[in-house]
Order: structure tokens, then C-alpha cells, then sequence
């Protein structure tokens, strides 16, 4: 069947999007692939498509359940016979997927990379015909990428002792250049076709927010997003706790989601959020790779992450149907600290076997976390910035994000920088090694008993900034560090402020210094363009999608997105023929819940012209 074709009837869409057609092209005529496309760009079609045109199995190399499960179901819901293989499975079930393959039921088999190399599995590949090996989250092979895995480097051990070598297509949504040439050399890729397709997300708003109490900035933001789906990320298990109890408190429909959680509970929690039984998901980064859950509205990130990379990813995870989302950091300087130990405290899972990698692997770590606390001070255009991280040439304002959409301003704190400068300079000479804490305290004037009992208040700083409030000089404080206008050693138990040559500039008057600052509350995502009857059309229509989710256990996204169900809004089609042109509906979907829909939308639109 031809490729377009096999596109509309299982896909739903009449044509390709950015780079998919070229890695569909590439695929299918035997040419290795490196797809680096953002979360939400279709990189799954890339290697279905290709699969089911070509003869035998493909493989999906997959790093979790959650992800073979959820991709494997929406498969089924289009038609597409595929399955999965995991730790989860019984033997049986194992069993009788291996069977039903080896009698040519599956076009696609998912498999977690740990599987590759075990002896039954090794014998099984060797006895089918796989035409294709896909690795999905191809960044987790390279030691420079976030999510490094072990596992991963025995993929290319695994394709060479196949009897004949399938064409191989690697993906990920966050890739640098560094990680990229490592892709291509540690999984043996053979001349690949490269393909970038951007990293830019224009539907989603990227926003930094530095509030003085988080709990409340949440709430505050939770209330402007109404029952919409949404995801909160924690650096901690104990705040994921504390966080999802005060939202639940607050009468918010929330879950919870960490490793210290029995896999029961996880199950359950994630599927009441997938299903829309739960509208706010509160997690840490064990949550959400591989959720394909469509109508996220947005992420919030009650702390900051740890890198560029897993930002993108995790921000990533909100407007993958195409619609308006929000993608909001509620940064302070204690993040940067918590960050800073959970680097150190991975040393504990790392190879002591070779202490020269385990070094480097935690000083990369910290340059990626650096990086990441620029972004969260810097007065420049948030998109610009990740745009620029990955290589993409940018536009110095996009207009869409909290630096540049009139949601913050640039102030200049030259004046503010160079008191601060001073008071580190007067504690060197008095011979204290002063933190960012103590520094805040000793500026603004506290009368704090430690402070008196150390005589900071003999400093000819001392209170010199009584007109602004501690947690504010931190902040400006915090900036300074993250544009290297001063530095930071270890000191004791804390990280002590020491001063450089940019430091120097300042006081010179050669250097100014700016930091970006709150203007107003911004209005996150919404749909000022759809009109009221469309707006009531699409809340009958969402409720009809979770009936009949219901009735067939499955999540709603899956029957299909909100994106599919605005373009009916907006087509109001009349009959199958008409349906089939909704952006998103296949054949199989068509078949299944047509008649449904359009029954619902004549319902709808007779009884709007009724009261018109």
C-alpha cells in the first residue's frame, strides 16, 4: 500500500509533517536514520509508517513500560498489530507473544533494551525476519546526554549477531551535537540520513516565575487553568507529598507519582491521570517519558531541573495535540543547592569500578546545571536560549515567552551588584567566608542573633540595602553567580561567594548587570479565538470521548485528541465522508466512532441554530 495511503487510513492525516516524510523515505529504502524532532513532532509515524510497508518485524528499542504500553495500545486502536515485551509480563504471556510473532501476527514488538541480549530473546531474533531496529530515546546511549543508560550499549552488540543486519533508525527529542555524533558511533549507524527538524514548540509559552512563597504561585496558577490536564513536577519525593496533599486540600483533582510509591500505586495513579479521572499529576522526572497522553495543558516545575535536556523533554509533555500550553519554572536558589546534591548523591549508583568516569559523568552534570540556572536568571528570550542550547539559530525575541511577552522586564541592578561585590570584599578582609544567606542578611540589616555573635554587623555594609528584602538580594544574588559576575567554592557544610574579574569590571563601572524581574500576571493559554457555541460543542464532544473511553477502557486521548475534536468543532461535518477529513481520524477510528460523533454534532448544532 502506498505511503500516503497508509498514512490517511491509519493515521488519520492526508500529509506529512516536517521530516517525516524524508526519515519514512530513508527507512523503507534501506538507509540508516538519526531523527532529532521535539517531543510532539510525529516522530512515532517515522518509524509505524515504515514497519508496516516493510516485510517482517520491526523493533522499538524502549527504556520503559509505561511508553511500550501506551504506544502499543494506541497502535491497536488504528488498526496497527503490535506488542510489546517486558519485565511485567508473566511467562506465559511472554510466551504466547513470541508464539503469535513467530507466526507473523506483529508488524511492530516493543522491547526494553535489558531484554536484548538474553539467550531466549537472542534466539527468537534469530529465527523471525526483522526488517527494522528503532531505538527510541536515542540520547539515553551517549555518557553527555541526561538520561545515560547502560543498557543502551549493548544495542549494537545485539544487531550485529542477527543473521542479516536491518536498517536501523535512531530518535530522540533532545539531542546536541556532542550527543548526536554519539548516536551515530555508539549504535554503528551506517551513513545515516540526519534529520532535524527544529527544536521549536511555537504552541507552547515558556515562563519563569520567582515567587516569594511557591505554594501560593501554584495555587495561583491552578486556579487560571480551570479542570484542564496538567503535570507538576518535584525534584523530591517528600515535595511531590507535600505538594499533592495541599492541592488536594484545595479541593484539586491531584495525584501523585515517585519511585518510592509501590508499582501498584504508580499503575493506578497514572492511569486515573491518564484516564481524566485526575487532573493534576504531581511528580518527580520518574514520571511521564514515553506518556503520550495528548491534552496536557501544561507543566509547571515546582523546582528547577537539572538541565536543559530534561527540561525540554519534561516541558515537552504539554501540547503534543498542537494546542496552546504553558511551561512554567518556579524558580529560587535553593533549587540550584538541591540540584547540586542529588549530583552528588548519584555517585552512589555509578560505576566505582571506574571512579575517572564517574568524575567526569558528575562534572558534566554540574556544567549542564549551570547552564540551566542561566536560563532561569538570565534577562534574554527564554525560546532563544534552548533554541541557541541545541544549535538552532533564533530570533532575539519570540514574543512568547515570560522575558519577552511583557510578562517581565530588565532591570539594571549595576548599582545593587556593586554593594554586593563590596560587602564580599569587606568579609575577605575581615576574614569570613560569607554565603549567599549570610551576605542577603548582613546587606539588608538583620538583627539575626548568629549575625550579631560574629560581629557581621561591624561590616561598613552592614544594611546598606535595608530597603529591600533578604530573599530579593538573594535573587540578585543568584543572577550575579549564574552570569559568572561572581563565584562560588566549597566551604565547610555551604558554598562560600567569591569574587573574579567580571567582579572587578563592575566595580570599575565597565560591566552592568541586569536581571530579569516580574511585571505582571500573565493570562496562560487560551482559546480567545473560539467562540462560545464551538467552546460548548467541545465540552460535548469531550464528554461523549470519555463515555465511550469508558466503555472500552481506554484513555480518551486514545478514542481521539482535543486537537481532532476542535477540527470537528470547526468542520462540524455531516456525514462519514466529511468525518474522515477531521484532522486525526483514520479509517479505523472513522469505522468505530463516527456514527457516533456525527450523530452528536447534528444534536449539537440543531439544538445551538434552536437557540440562536
Amino acid at each position: 500500500m502506498e505511503k500516503l495511503q497508509l498514512l490517511r487510513e491509519y493515521f488519520g492525516h492526508t500529509s506529512f509533517r516536517d521530516g517525516q516524510e524524508r526519515a519514512v523515505d530513508s527507512l523503507t529504502n534501506g538507509r540508516d536514520v538519526l531523527a532529532v524532532m521535539p517531543t510532539g513532532a510525529g516522530k512515532s509515524v517515522c518509524y509505524q509508517l515504515p514497519a508496516m510497508m516493510l516485510s517482517g518485524i520491526s523493533l522499538v528499542i524502549s527504556p520503559l513500560i509505561s511508553l511500550m504500553k501506551d504506544q502499543v495500545e494506541a497502535l491497536k486502536q488504528s488498526g496497527i498489530p503490535a506488542a510489546y515485551i517486558n519485565s511485567a509480563m508473566s511467562q506465559e504471556e511472554y510466551q504466547t507473544v513470541i508464539r503469535e510473532a513467530l507466526n507473523g501476527c506483529y508488524k511492530l514488538i516493543y522491547v526494553a533494551p535489558e531484554r536484548l541480549l538474553t539467550d531466549g530473546f537472542l534466539w527468537f531474533a534469530k529465527n523471525v525476519s526483522i526488517s527494522m531496529v528503532t531505538v527510541d530515546e536515542a540520547h539515553c546511549v551517549s555518557q553527555w546526554g541526561q538520561d545515560f543508560r547502560q543498557s543502551y550499549l549493548g544495542i549494537a552488540a545485539f544487531v550485529e549477531m542477527l543473521p542479516v543486519r536491518p536498517v536501523i533508525g535512531a530518535f530522540t527529542a533532545t539531542a546536541t551535537q556532542q550527543v548526536s555524533n554519539d548516536i551515530i558511533n555508539l549504535l554503528k549507524l551506517s551513513e545515516p540520513v540526519r534529520i532535524t527538524t527544529g527544536f521549536d514548540r511555537k504552541n507552547l509559552y515558556f515562563g519563569i516565575e520567582r515567587p516569594s512563597s511557591k505554594p501560593e504561585a501554584l495555587l495561583r496558577l491552578l486556579k487560571k487553568y480551570h479542570n484542564k490536564s496538567g503535570i507538576v513536577y518535584c525534584l523530591s519525593r517528600k515535595l511531590v507529598e507535600e505538594v499533592c496533599d495541599r492541592l488536594c486540600s484545595a479541593g484539586f483533582a491531584a495525584t501523585r507519582y515517585h519511585a518510592g510509591l509501590s508499582p501498584e500505586e504508580r499503575a493506578s495513579n497514572q492511569e486515573d491521570f491518564l484516564y481524566d479521572r485526575k487532573t493534576v499529576m504531581v511528580a518527580t522526572n520518574a514520571f511521564g517519558m514515553g506518556i503520550d497522553k495528548s491534552n496536557v495543558s501544561y507543566v509547571i516545575h515546582y523546582n528547577m531541573p537539572k538541565d536543559i535536556e530534561s527540561y525540554y523533554q519534561e516541558a515537552g509533555r504539554a501540547g503534543r495535540d498542537g494546542e496552546p500550553a504553558d511551561c512554567i519554572i518556579l524558580y529560587s536558589g535553593r533549587d540550584v543547592k538541591l540540584n547540586e546534591f542529588l549530583i552528588d548523591q548519584s555517585r552512589e549508583n555509578m560505576d566505582v569500578s571506574n571512579p575517572e568516569l564517574s568524575a567526569s559523568l558528575i562534572a558534566k552534570a554540574k556544567e549542564r546545571l549551570k547552564i540551566m540556572t542561566i536560563y532561569c536568571t538570565s534577562a534574554e528570550c527564554l525560546r532563544s536560549y534552548i533554541l541557541r542550547y541545541f544549535g538552532e539559530a533564533s530570533p532575539p525575541l519570540c514574543g512568547h515567552c515570560s522575558a519577552c511577552s511583557g510578562t517581565t522586564e530588565k532591570k539594571d541592578i549595576t548599582l545593587e551588584a556593586m554593594k554586593i561585590i563590596s560587602c564580599i570584599y569587606r568579609g575577605q578582609q575581615k576574614g569570613y567566608h560569607l554565603s549567599r544567606t549570610m551576605t542577603a542578611k548582613i546587606l539588608t540589616g538583620s538583627t539575626q542573633k548568629v549575625l550579631m555573635d560574629m560581629r557581621l554587623d561591624q561590616l561598613s555594609t552592614y544594611g546598606i540595602m535595608s530597603d529591600y528584602s533578604a530573599s530579593s538580594v538573594q535573587q540578585m544574588i543568584d543572577t550575579m553567580i549564574a552570569s559568572g559576575d561572581i563565584g562560588v567554592k566549597p566551604f565547610k557544610e555551604y558554598s562560600e561567594l567569591i569574587l573574579n574579574q567580571q567582579s572587578a569590571s563592575i566595580i570599575r563601572k565597565e560591566k552592568r548587570v541586569e536581571m530579569q524581574v516580574s511585571k505582571k500576571e500573565k493570562e496562560y493559554a487560551s482559546y480567545d479565538n473560539v467562540s462560545a457555541d464551538e467552546e460548548a460543542m467541545f465540552q460535548q464532544l469531550r464528554k461523549l470521548r470519555e463515555k465511550l473511553a469508558m466503555k472500552e477502557h481506554v484513555p480518551p486521548y486514545m478514542i481521539f485528541s482535543n486537537a481532532a475534536l476542535r477540527d470537528m468543532c470547526r468542520r462540524k461535518p455531516k456525514n462519514i465522508h466529511e468525518f474522515m477529513e477531521v484532522s486525526g481520524v483514520g479509517t479505523m477510528r472513522a469505522d468505530k466512532y463516527g456514527k457516533a460523533f456525527l450523530k452528536e454534532i447534528a444534536k449539537l448544532e440543531q439544538h445551538l441554530t434552536k437557540h440562536a
